[in-house]
Order: C-alpha cells, then structure tokens, then sequence
C-alpha cells in the first residue's frame, strides 16, 4: 500500500452481505405454502451499506470487510467498485460470502432476516492495517467482529478520530469496542442483552457511564429514535411512510447520524436527519434502494407528517414515556 493513503471522510470496518429479498403477500405460516411476489438480489450489510449512502451524499469513504472467493464475493466488490467507495477486502478462500435471505411481508413492509456467516469470513485484529483507520475522519464499526472492530476503535481513539459504533447484538468482546467507542447506535434490544435493563430511559445513562461514551442512543423502529448525550435526552418521532421494505433502515440511519456529525450538527438534528434517511430507505426494496438525495432528505423533514410520539422531553432534557 501507498504511504500517501488518502484521508477519507468515513472508514467503515464490518459486515457486508447479499440480500436474496423475497416479497410475499403474508408472512408464511408453519408447514404451509406461500406464492412469491418478487425476488430481488441486492446488496446489504450493515457497515457496507452505511458507508455507501455516506459516499452517495458526498462524503469519500473507505470500507473493509470480508467476503468468500465466490460469485457473490464477486458481486459485493462490484458493487462497493460502482459506488467509489475505497475497499479493502479480505478474501477467505473456499469460504461462502455472508447471505441473508430477506422476507418481506407486503402489506406491511416489515421484513424477517434469515443469513449465515461462513467462520472463515472472521475479520481479526492483525488483519487490520492502522492506517485505513488513521486517514479518515470518522470510524465506523459494527459489533460481529468486536474483538477487530475494538482494534481499530483504539487507533481512532488514540488518533482523535470520532467512533461509532452500531452494535445490535451481545457479540463476545463487545465490551471492549464499548470502551472506545464515542458515539453507541444501539438497536432496541441491545441494552436489555447487555445490562439487563429494557427501559431506554435508564438503560442509556448505564452505558455512558459504563463505557465512558459521549452519546448512546437506540432506534426503536416505528416510535422513532431516543439518545442521552451525558446531560440531557433527545428524541426523534419516527416518520410516516408507505414503507415497502424495511431492510437496512438502521444501516441507513447510522449513516445519516454519521452525515450529520461530520456537517458539524448538533444531536437533535442528526436524529431528525437520520430518521428521515432511514424511513425513505424503507419506500424501495432493498438495504440501499432507498437512499435518497441529501436536499430530498432535507426537504422531507421538514414536510413530512411524524408518528405519534412515544417519549416526551422537557426544556432540561428531562424525558418520560408517553402513555398509550
């Protein structure tokens, strides 16, 4: 590799993954046949996808991860290739690369995820070369391969290079790419597996003062986004749309808040921006078929109808649960 690495807006070192989307009129009840609307392949993975929609809107963008010497391996470098995204592959020979077969249920556009990850695909720490980290101005990490992703977390951290990390699962060593980390997307269920606490309101402050983070926030699907910034909450009601798939909105709303930290936003807007990137993302099939424009982004926070909040935050960052 060259020593004159360019420096890149965002590096995202984790997972990437082909997506078969299956559409189907209903979810499919046990021992019983159900006609297929559509098939689509398509290309996921949570820090592949984020990274793209950051390349989409702008921003240059590095990515490593790991694929098997297969044809979808192929289809993964591919498509990074056509995004211009700077990718650094790590190729496990006679390894199948990560898949998922993605149901989606029509009416709804909620999506059930069946995938698999070939042991070799593993991404470990003396696989990682610290300058992909080191040039760049923000980190991206997932927690699948924590014990890598907290590798370079500490170069970022030791580089003054803001992290953030989207974990949605109790990966063993997540604990210590927590400790690194500046900024924590949770999904919903991720504090309950990790502290024991389901209750975001008390689970948030927990993690921030467990892991020394700046900011914690979970996505909560359809009620929105909630964060804790160490002094105060914020929240963000989820958008109204006609969602047709839901795969990949977190992906894509990890890369709105990541857009929104580098443009120098303050928290409540990266969570309005986010939001609003990720409920467009759900209006297409596929982890990255709805990633819109940064201005359409933009203009559909502003005009676009919310869901009925689910926490209320007062003028001190004081928030509650709404009742129903």
């Amino acid at each position: 590799m060259a020593n004159d690495l360019a420096i890149v807006d965002v590096a995202g070192v984790g997972l990437n993954a082909t997506d078969t989307v299956i559409r189907l009129p209903h979810f499919p009840a046990f021992n019983s046949k159900t006609k297929v609307l559509s098939v689509e392949r398509c290309a996921g993975g949570q820090v592949a996808s984020a990274v793209v929609a950051c390349r989409r809107w702008g921003l240059s963008a590095r990515y490593v991860g790991s694929v098997g010497d297969d044809d979808a391996g192929q289809f993964q470098r591919r498509e990074l290739d056509k995004e211009g995204v700077e990718a650094h592959w790590l190729v496990a020979r006679g390894a199948r690369s990560q898949f998922a077969f993605v149901l989606v249920d029509e009416p709804t556009g909620e999506r059930t995820i069946l995938w698999g990850r070939d042991p070799k695909l593993t991404i470990r720490p003396e696989h990682l070369d610290r300058r992909w980290v080191e040039r760049a101005r923000l980190l991206l990490v997932d927690g699948h391969d924590a014990p890598a992703a907290a590798q370079a977390a500490r170069w970022a951290r030791a580089a003054q290079i803001p992290v953030v990390a989207d974990v949605d699962n109790l990966y063993s060593g997540v604990e210590g790419l927590l400790e690194s980390a500046d900024y924590v997307l949770a999904s919903e269920e991720f504090p309950a597996r990790l502290l024991g606490e389901a209750d975001p309101l008390r689970a948030l402050p927990m993690l921030a003062r467990d892991f020394g983070c700046r900011l914690t926030a979970v996505t909560l699907g359809e009620r929105g986004a909630l964060a804790w910034d160490g002094a105060r909450f914020h929240y963000a009601p989820a958008f109204l749309v006609d969602a047709v798939d839901t795969t990949g909105a977190g992906d894509i709303f990890h890369a709105g808040y990541i857009y929104g930290i580098l443009a120098g936003w303050q928290t409540d807007r990266c969570l309005e921006f986010a939001s609003a990137a990720a409920g467009l993302n759900c209006t297409r099939i596929g982890a990255r078929g709805g990633i819109s424009p940064v201005e359409e982004i933009l203009r559909f926070a502003e005009a676009a109808h919310r869901r009925e909040s689910a926490y209320e935050v007062g003028p001190r960052g004081h928030a509650a649960a709404r009742k129903p």
